[in-house]
């Protein structure tokens, strides 16, 4: 399989997956940073922090970035690194989880906080206008 058919699938995977809820062992964490080595520290909604990695079919080919949201499926064995990526959540998956009742509410709370915040005024356009007159 060439890379482009690779991604292709990879692609349609993501964004066509089937929308199911997840089974009891997965956890629906939000991540926070990542940590290099395809390892991305997590949150669960109680703000337990952790690592998880990201699976090589996911490699170079879907970018997850800080604040999106994912499927966990936890390693039992893992010290330091306690769960594997299954699914990456869209918004509609997000929509979805959340009319099934499966959507944690501490993520809605920090989410409701954050479009809360008063909007940032941008001083270098005020300053450029004043410097104009």
């Amino acid at each position: 399989m060439t890379s482009a058919t690779k991604k292709k699938n990879v692609f349609k995977e993501v964004l066509n997956s089937e929308m199911t809820e997840p089974t009891a062992e997965q956890k629906i964490v939000k991540i926070l940073s990542g940590k290099g080595n395809y390892l991305h520290e997590a949150e669960l909604p109680d703000k337990t922090k952790f690592l998880i990695s990201m699976p090589s079919k996911f490699r170079r080919n879907v970018w997850i970035k800080n604040g999106d949201f994912v499927i966990v499926d936890p390693i039992k064995e893992g010290n330091k690194v306690k769960g594997e990526i299954s699914k990456v959540l869209t918004k509609d998956y997000i929509k979805y989880l959340r009319t099934a009742n499966c959507w944690p509410e501490e993520f809605d709370e920090v989410k409701n906080e954050v479009s809360n915040r008063p909007p940032i005024e941008d001083s270098y356009s005020s300053s450029s206008s004043s410097d104009s007159e």
